[in-house]
């Protein structure tokens, strides 16, 4: 046989050598302990007397083995016991994440999106139809987070001059403007979004006073739904207290002198009519968001509010052409009541492109 070590044997200059002592140590232990020893003057007689006994056949039955160990056993009965108390609650834990996957935080199947932009539309939608039980049957939303929950904000870091404080601070206004804005209970019924615009900077007062005409005299021109998702309550009502919700925010160094966040988010809504139909469908609102938490020592700009660089919404589901506010879902069921769609067809699920240009009244593929 060869002495030279294999490949995949490390050698002694491999190994540290706190290890390679402990190993030496070890070695001459064991081979103290497996020399051979005289035996004693007792074990002599001991011996003799059990190989006399074994001639005239007076071995006591299974001599050479002896009682198990009460400690073995308790030891071994505890991890048994333990087994059984945790494995139901286990057991359970699992079932429940595999019917519901959102109960787990940041989405760990992959499908979270807020820490990378997504590079391909969700997979094809089940042929399953949304009903008041199950209202996001057959959408790539089910898997969504609700509400709230899908807004998750980056970790906060200082950029540039801008402190840490500074940029959590800029997140939390940014996530506060799209739940009030988008989720909030007020707003999506069609009631004045008061929460969502004490979080706008009155400095900016281009912006305010276009938001405020637009919620008292809704038009082509100055059109609500540009920042705020809202439904006419004696024509629609929504299905169960849950809108899903995915996007992303970003952040980076602001052109005054503080932070600038990006929000891409999607918000869907099952609806139902109010006449008491039991008909469920969907509208899908994809908004983006520039915004920026100023230095109001170099600027004229007002503590804690934002001021908004650009904002851009993409509506999938809703009526063409009809300004008066609010979003029109359409149902499987009824004609279209708008203007026919003369812009492309897109999938309102797909969050891997950017938003078109033009805002042309176009076709989705899937709600």
């Amino acid at each position: 046989m060869s002495d030279k070590p294999s490949d995949d044997q490390p050698s002694a200059s491999e190994i540290p050598d706190d290890v390679w002592e402990q190993f030496t140590r070890d070695t001459e232990r064991d081979i103290r302990g497996s020399a051979p020893k005289e035996p004693s003057a007792r074990a002599r007689m001991v011996t003799e007397r059990l190989r006399r006994q074994e001639e005239r056949g007076e071995s006591p039955p299974a001599w050479r083995t002896g009682p198990e160990s009460p400690e073995v056993n308790g030891r071994a009965g505890r991890r048994r016991t333990l087994w059984a108390v945790l494995g139901v609650p286990l057991a359970v834990a699992v079932a429940l994440v595999a019917l519901k996957p959102s109960l787990l935080p940041g989405d760990p199947f992959g499908r979270d999106e807020s820490r990378a932009a997504p590079s391909a539309p969700p997979t094809a939608p089940d042929p399953e139809i949304p009903t008041l039980d199950e209202p996001f049957a057959g959408s790539p939303a089910l898997h969504w987070a609700d509400g709230e929950a899908g807004i998750v904000l980056p970790e906060a870091k200082a950029v540039g001059p801008v402190s840490r404080d500074r940029v959590e601070q800029a997140l939390k206004l940014t996530k506060k403007l799209l739940v009030a804005a988008n989720l909030d209970p007020e707003t999506v019924r069609g009631e004045r979004p008061e929460a969502a615009l004490s979080v706008l900077d009155p400095k900016q007062p281009k912006l305010l006073d276009d938001l405020n005409t637009a919620l008292r005299s809704p038009s082509g021109k100055h059109d609500p739904l540009t920042m705020f998702s809202r439904f006419d309550p004696d024509e629609i009502r929504p299905v169960g207290d849950v809108i899903k919700t995915r996007g992303r925010m970003t952040f980076e160094k602001g052109s005054h002198a503080g932070v600038a966040v990006r929000a891409d988010y999607t918000f869907v809504y099952p609806v139902m009519r109010a006449d008491g139909s039991t008909e469920v469908t969907r509208t899908i609102v994809r908004r983006v968001l520039d915004v920026e938490l100023a230095d109001p020592v170099r600027y004229r700009v007002t503590q804690g509010r934002l001021t908004v660089r650009t904002y851009d919404e993409e509506i999938g589901n809703s009526s063409c052409d009809v300004h008066d506010g609010y979003l029109h879902p359409e149902f499987p069921s009824s004609e279209n009541k708008g203007t026919d769609p003369t812009g492309p067809t897109t999938d309102p699920y797909d969050r891997s492109r950017s938003l078109d240009e033009g805002h042309a009244c176009g076709t989705v593929t899937r709600t």
